[in-house]
């Protein structure tokens, strides 16, 4: 994997990561207790220095107690305060050196603040679960907390035996001593310090279809008493899988995992290889049905293709929305038009002071850029016909896998593809608050739908 360096920290989070090195590998053991709430780790950060030599550089934790920091074997000088691990060695790393990082912590995790509140690590009723996205990862590791610092990453979790650990990725070992049981997962994809996910429950497992050679193994871990209601809801989970393979090309990941808490959750939550449910998502009704493709199709677009820094959300979530309406329109619900119409009459009712490519920390998260991203996705789709523009979407996956991409490329991407200029769509959608016509898409809608209809409002 090339190191990539981008210049600078991200504008919207200013305090989060060190633009001056590069993380290639995390190797976490943890030991977490549900009772106490209390986690013990033991980090060992592999990282490449970058064009400059690093004197000092700093990792983001919240407030742990340091027990021990190495940096190539040897004690370094360091402090910790307000969410940053500051650390200079014993020696200056040279530029471009590989070096490696230890730190043991303890305490008892907890989400950090943010302006939505708090993020990463919760502590549940009986277990726990990570939902980091922007800036939670803190909370629980230490970590170079920056979307385009992409990782693969090693995980040991020890937990009392009555606990199911699911974390993105392949389970290497699960080993039981006494009354406890030690989880081995081993992402090997490049993955952001956000989208390392994990859950720590009392589920049952199930497997979600048949891979069959070549497939994607899909697993669910949920409370049992919500086997027959998951069973309905997530029996299409296949299906999509099938359709977005065809449309955005392979699954980028060696398999995907879904986790339903007890508790609810506000929003599903995705992580690389595997999407957190609440409770309340599971109805029987496939009342979530178009939550779940958004979850799925994070998996090519914002865990895959990841952005260079939060300007570009848009690349995340536009991408996700748009794929509920693929999903909807080829499953025999709302066809992509109908649903562009319907989050056109919203946004046209909204406040017109979002500007896509740079919406600002305040507006990254507001529904107007998700249902603007998805109209966006159409117009394209309507300016290029629909051989053309999956033909670009499938590119742009196989392009940036594993990689960080920005708003720029992606526009430099689609002219690639399209027979006419581009330049005054993108400048209409994603550089100007106004919101712009509804775009029409004249293609023939497919008479019959690739899969059968389902009983859920796709809205």
């Amino acid at each position: 994997m090339t190191v990539q360096q981008t210049v600078g920290s991200d504008p919207y989070f200013p305090a989060n990561g060190d633009s001056r090195y590069r993380v290639h590998r995390y190797e976490l053991a943890l030991d977490y207790r549900p009772g106490p709430n209390r986690l013990s780790g033991t980090a060992r950060i592999n990282a490449i220095a970058g064009r400059a030599a690093l004197a000092e550089f700093q990792l983001n934790l919240a407030d742990f107690r340091i027990g021990r920091i190495r940096v190539d074997g040897k004690a370094p000088h360091y402090s910790h305060r307000g969410g940053k691990l500051r650390v200079r060695p014993a020696k200056p790393i040279r530029a471009g050196a590989a070096f490696t990082v230890e730190v043991h912590w303890a305490g008892n995790p907890k989400p950090v603040n943010s302006p939505w509140g708090g993020l990463g690590w919760e502590e549940l009723e009986d277990g726990a679960l990570v939902a980091s996205q922007p800036v939670g990862a803190p909370s629980w590791y230490p970590c170079n907390d920056r979307p385009a610092d992409k990782a693969s990453y090693q995980i040991s979790v020890t937990t009392p035996s009555a606990y199911v650990v699911v974390a993105g990725g392949r389970l290497l070992t699960r080993t039981t001593k006494a009354s406890t049981t030690t989880w081995v997962y081993e992402q090997a994809a490049p993955t952001s310090s956000y989208l390392v996910g994990l859950s720590i429950g009392k589920y049952q497992t199930v497997l979600l279809g048949d891979p069959g050679l070549g497939g994607v193994p899909q697993s669910g871990h949920l409370p049992a008493d919500l086997l027959a209601e998951f069973s309905r809801d997530f029996a299409r989970q296949p299906a999509m899988m099938e359709l977005f393979e065809e449309l955005f090309g392979p699954y980028p990941f060696g398999e995907y995992a879904v986790v339903v808490t007890e508790e609810e959750l506000d929003v599903p939550v995705e992580a690389q290889g595997l999407s957190l449910f609440g409770a309340n998502h599971v109805d029987g009704a496939r009342g979530s049905e178009r939550l779940i493709a958004h979850e799925l199709a994070h998996q090519w677009f914002g865990n895959s293709v990841s952005i260079a820094d939060w300007r570009h959300i848009w690349l995340n979530e536009g991408f996700a929305k748009y794929a509920e309406w693929l999903w909807s329109e080829r499953s025999g619900g709302r066809t992509a038009q109908q649903l562009a119409a319907v989050a056109h009459r919203k946004l046209a009712v909204r406040p017109q002071d979002l500007v896509l490519s740079d919406p600002g920390r305040k507006l990254m998260f507001d529904d107007r850029l998700y249902e603007r991203g998805g109209l966006t996705l159409h117009a394209l789709r309507c300016a290029m016909g629909d051989t053309a523009f999956f033909r670009m979407l499938r590119g742009w996956a196989a392009l940036h896998r594993g990689g960080a991409v920005s708003t720029a490329a992606f526009i430099a991407h689609a002219a690639r593809y399209a027979e006419e200029p581009l330049d005054d769509l993108f400048t209409a959608w994603l550089q100007t608050s106004k919101l712009p016509a509804l775009p029409v898409l004249t293609a023939p809608i497919p008479a019959r739908p690739s899969y059968p209809p389902t009983n859920a409002d796709s809205a």
